[in-house]
């Protein structure tokens, strides 16, 4: 009797010791859906037809909070159709981190919005998608309307595991609103 008390006593004290074991910091798991450092935002707007390109960028080299952003106005001609691309980079970083690669390949995670105010100004149509079949936004095509004045909003969703195409799910990595001048 005193054995088996001893065995259930030295099981006991041995399943506790492996349910209790202190995990090493080193073990620590991190997120993968972190929400990327985007300093700088460059749009190359290319007219159709044309090698005629046109770059406007939006830098905010210290991050969110600080300095705000530097920002360039947009200027495109009217009723015309141009083929846009994007970079983003992280300029925290020396020399900047291109974040541009890093979203084509999570691209199943990430969706441009751009969105034109008036929305006339300027129609937005992605031409790559994700695995998925969903739109990513990296290159597309823009349409302009008449001559008028407004705002462009470009933000780049985070939208780790709740992708669907939409711009409802998930936070952003870029939200960046460019004056637009259509003449």
């Amino acid at each position: 009797m005193k054995m088996n008390r001893k065995i259930t006593w030295m099981l006991l004290f041995g399943m506790t010791a492996l349910f209790t074991q202190c995990k090493d910091s080193g073990d620590e798991v991190k997120p993968d859906d972190e929400n990327e450092l985007i300093t700088t935002v460059i749009l190359k707007f290319t007219e159709q037809g044309t090698t005629n390109v046109s770059t406007f960028k939006s830098s905010d080299p210290d991050g969110e909070g600080g300095n705000p952003p530097v920002t360039d106005a947009i200027s495109l001609k009217a009723n015309t159709t141009y083929s846009v691309g994007i970079q983003l980079l992280d300029e925290s970083k020396t020399p900047a981190a291109d974040i541009t690669e890093e979203v084509e390949e999570k691209s199943d995670e990430h969706l441009f919005i751009y969105t034109a105010s008036p929305a006339a100004l300027l129609t937005y149509t992605a031409e790559d998608k994700d695995a998925n079949n969903y739109p990513i936004g990296l290159v597309g095509k823009a349409v302009t309307g008449t001559a008028a004045t407004g705002k462009l909003k470009v933000q780049l969703r985070h939208q780790a595991g709740t992708k669907n195409g939409t711009a409802t799910p998930g936070s952003d990595d870029v939200n960046v609103d460019f004056d637009l001048k259509i003449q």
